[in-house]
């Protein structure tokens, strides 16, 4: 896994930017609007989205189109994948525990009432 993901993730600009970016492609200038950035600063933060590897700028005419890289994201859900048996080992170990509670105990003595 690609520590660089994580840390150009950690940014809520960032983030918020790669959210907007998964509905469809962007400008610069549209994803400064947006939320509501200066155009240098969102062009700080889709540098390092760039850098590390999460989007493409696309020059076209005067503007540049950013566009989702799948890949990345890719790599991230197949680390999250072997997290995600890990979990299901556990919850099922859980529902396995919870059952035996919910058995009532058998008494030693057949003959006797609660």
């Amino acid at each position: 896994m690609n520590t660089q993901t994580f840390q150009a993730l950690a940014d809520p600009h960032r983030l918020q930017m790669v959210e907007l970016l998964r509905g469809a492609p962007l400008t610069v200038g549209e994803l400064a609007a947006r939320l509501d950035l200066k155009q240098p600063q969102a062009s700080k933060h889709l540098r390092v989205l760039s850098d590390a590897g999460l989007i493409e700028l696309r020059p076209q005419a005067n503007r540049r189109i950013c566009h989702l890289r799948p890949e990345p994201f890719q790599d991230l859900d197949d680390w999250l994948a072997t997290f995600q048996e890990l979990w299901k080992e556990r919850f099922d170990r859980l529902d396995d525990y919870l059952r035996q509670l919910q058995t009532p105990a058998p008494s030693d003595d057949p003959g006797e009432t609660p």
